[in-house]
């Protein structure tokens, strides 16, 4: 019987077991460790914390794609302030849907010692990153009720879509408007992508402010995506749509929201 065979076997076997380093993750691989599910979690402590509240105060940020250090920085500001009941992320974590990229924002994120939540923003959406984020954080459409303000966060990047699925989505707007109605009185709106921005579904912007406006006591719009402070009656209704600027330029937008008011500023650090 010939020895050849069996030595043939084990150099085979050696070579596949070394050719297995050349094989690296791929960037859009969703095999996802760490936590998950983050929104939920966080919606669950807010709620929590700041029921029957009358007055909450939040920080607005986005855009921080790329900016790695000055949204370590941030966090670092937030955790050294004893004001801020919880964080919004108006969305564009990644840049391009990597799931590294993800992965280490939400381990900055997860260092704030307030419970933020996060929106899925237009780079967000790109390769299979609509997978990731909904892994990470959870549903594209959410919302929360801080106090008696019902905070409804909403994915508006129609561009980057196919179509497949309504965006923004009526059905959840107006299924919104009726759930857990005895306990908000008042609303915001929370998305990465204003209307009329190029990212919108501008067909049907005015349909989508009309269905706003039916939730109670509207009180204004919060966006991402333009990378600078905007303010602005988009329709000329007395609802204001406030843009914060991105991370990169070291600022945020701070809310304060009373029973049938608000008020809010531009802070740098």
């Amino acid at each position: 019987m010939s020895k050849i065979g069996p030595f043939l076997t084990i150099i085979i076997g050696l070579m596949l077991l070394s050719s297995c380093d050349l094989f690296d993750v791929h960037p859009y691989d969703g095999d996802i460790k760490g936590k998950r599910n983050i929104n939920q979690t966080n919606i669950e402590k807010i709620e929590r914390d700041l029921k029957n509240q009358d007055t909450i105060r939040y920080a607005l940020i986005s855009d921080s794609q790329r900016w790695y250090d000055e949204l370590d920085d941030f966090v670092d500001f937030a955790n050294n302030r004893d004001d801020l009941d919880f964080i919004i992320h108006a969305g564009d974590l990644s840049d391009f849907g990597l799931t590294k990229e993800f992965l280490i924002q939400r381990d900055i994120l997860e260092k704030l010692h307030q419970p933020y939540v996060a929106l899925i923003g237009n780079h967000d959406v790109l390769a299979n990153g609509e997978d990731i984020f909904r892994i990470v954080f959870g549903p594209l459409n959410f919302s929360f009720i801080a106090g008696r303000t019902k905070f409804v966060c909403l994915n508006t990047n129609a561009l980057e879509s196919d179509y497949s699925s309504p965006i923004p989505d009526f059905s959840y707007i107006q299924s919104e408007r009726e759930a857990r109605k005895d306990e908000f009185n008042q609303t915001v709106f929370v998305m990465h992508a204003k209307p009329t921005s190029e990212q919108f579904n501008n067909n049907v912007n005015e349909v989508f402010q009309y269905s706003i406006k039916q939730f109670p006591n509207l009180l204004y719009g919060n966006h991402g995506h333009d990378h600078r402070y905007q303010n602005e009656d988009i329709f000329k209704d007395g609802i204001y749509y406030y843009g914060t600027p991105n991370i990169g330029k070291r600022q945020f937008l701070l809310f304060t929201v009373t029973q049938n008011s608000y008020t809010h500023e531009i802070i740098s650090f």
